[in-house]
């Protein structure tokens, strides 16, 4: 019976939260007011009305205490909070954490608090109020060498003060972004365990994807990773070059050789030679390898290329870069056979990475690195996988290399028009310019969350 009374009354509580705060005529309460404890009231959650130290924009709040009755007002780090005066009872308030109240702007000295008030009296009760959980969206340079710097990516990254590295060492200087959209740390000697990064800032604990320091599923580094292979149609190890900004990176591919730059470019519809590994008969072709860093089993969905860029001058207009699973490419560039989902057609592995073209809107603008970025893409975006009602897993990906006739992994420059619709297409120009990418390899990118509470 208690546990349908409860139900009951948080059902009531959760529909008043529309209702505007009515004002109690009752001014002959002047008992004094005090808060013993907050409980966030959550029905999905295996703990419906649990006692919280801390509270996010949208939640549902119990405050418990004595002294309510005659409450005029309540404000929320300085902000008017809007509760229903015909519920609260005198030692029970329920009230929504609404989504518009300020957070790290907040006034100092109403930051974090719960503020009652009444005709003639004001309390204050000490309570952190966070924004939306933080989360991650990606690491940018995350193999990163001693004195490096590393930026992780994401949302409510706000005033991270402590990262914790995969193997347990902890970092403490740390820059901020202020609307927490990032934050970068120094990295230091001699740490190099793969894993998630996690941090802790205002809004609690975040992790990031588990590809941080790991390059255990390579495909090749151009040094001593992933041998390439040479054949009439490919570059060859003589075409590679050494790092341009000398940040430690050996050899890397020079997408586009400077002999072929010097020559005059690749003209508009045609393409560059392939960069190519070794295929059938290289160990490192053979991806099932990958399976003790990334399973078998895993949604393809958490599976994705990733490399570094370094694209020193404007890219725009012209150029794409084609990747492919295997060496079995027919047509080329964007829109091609190879690069969407199509029925019947048994291997359509490939996928263009234009930097520069918006895909969903057609729109050109301008790509440019001031120094070496991380790209990191989607395996479901490949051809073959990425119908949006199919479900793949990673030993699709390495079954479907297997059995290819040439298993070698592909990258080229395709220098195509883009025939957007009836009404657009961007035409292709010569292609001049300097494209330099390292360290491809597959990576585990499957998002990790943090729960604020240990169930």
């Amino acid at each position: 019976m208690k546990t349908i009374k409860y139900l009951f009354t948080l059902c009531l509580a959760l529909a008043a939260m529309t209702f505007v705060s009515c004002s109690d005529d009752d001014n002959s309460s002047s008992s004094a007011m005090n808060i013993d404890a907050v409980y966030l009231e959550d029905t999905k959650s295996t703990v419906p009305d649990r006692q919280v130290t801390f509270a996010r924009l949208g939640q549902l709040l119990r405050i418990q205490g004595s002294g309510f009755k005659g409450i005029k007002y309540i404000y929320i780090n300085g902000y008017q909070t809007y509760f229903n005066n015909a519920l609260m009872t005198d030692n029970n308030i329920w009230v929504t954490v609404n989504s518009k109240t300020p957070v790290y702007d907040a006034d100092e000295s109403v930051r974090n608090t719960i503020q009652l008030v009444k005709e003639n009296a004001t309390y204050t009760y000490n309570f952190e109020i966070r924004s939306a959980a933080p989360s991650v969206s990606y690491i940018n340079n995350p193999l990163a060498n001693a004195g490096d710097i590393v930026t992780v990516y994401g949302s409510n990254l706000h005033e991270t003060s402590l990262v914790t590295l995969p193997s347990g060492q902890q970092i403490t200087a740390i820059t901020n972004d202020v609307d927490g959209k990032w934050y970068s740390f120094v990295m230091p000697d001699g740490d190099t365990t793969p894993g998630s990064i996690t941090s802790v800032g205002a809004n609690g604990t975040a992790m990031t994807q588990p590809y941080f320091q790991d390059f255990r599923c390579y495909i090749t580094n151009f040094d001593d990773k992933g041998a390439l292979g040479s054949w009439s149609a490919t570059y060859s190890t003589d075409d590679l070059v050494d790092d341009p900004l000398g940040t430690g990176k050996g050899k890397v591919c020079m997408v586009v050789p400077q002999s072929v730059l010097d020559e005059g470019g690749i003209k508009a519809t045609a393409k560059s030679l392939l960069w190519a590994t070794a295929g059938n008969d290289n160990a490192d072709d053979d991806w099932s390898r990958m399976y003790e860093f990334i399973p078998a089993e895993t949604d393809l969905n958490n599976v994705a290329l990733q490399f570094e860029v370094y694209c020193p001058d404007v890219w725009t207009g012209t150029g794409q870069l084609e990747f492919s699973l295997q060496n079995n490419l027919a047509s080329y560039g964007w829109g091609s056979t190879e690069t969407k989902y199509t029925e019947n057609v048994k291997y359509p592995t490939a996928c263009v990475w234009i930097p520069w073209f918006d895909d969903a809107t057609g729109s050109v603008s301008e790509y440019q690195t001031s120094g070496w970025q991380t790209v990191t893409i989607p395996l479901t975006t490949f051809g073959k996988y990425s119908d949006e009602d199919g479900t793949h897993t990673f030993q699709e990906v390495v079954d479907d290399r297997n059995v290819a006739s040439y298993k070698n992994f592909v990258i080229l420059l395709v220098n195509s028009d883009i025939a957007y619709s009836d009404d657009l297409t961007i035409d292709a120009s010569t292609f001049t310019n300097k494209l330099y990418i390292d360290n491809l390899r597959i990576v585990n990118n499957s998002s990790m969350t943090v729960s604020d509470f240990d169930d």
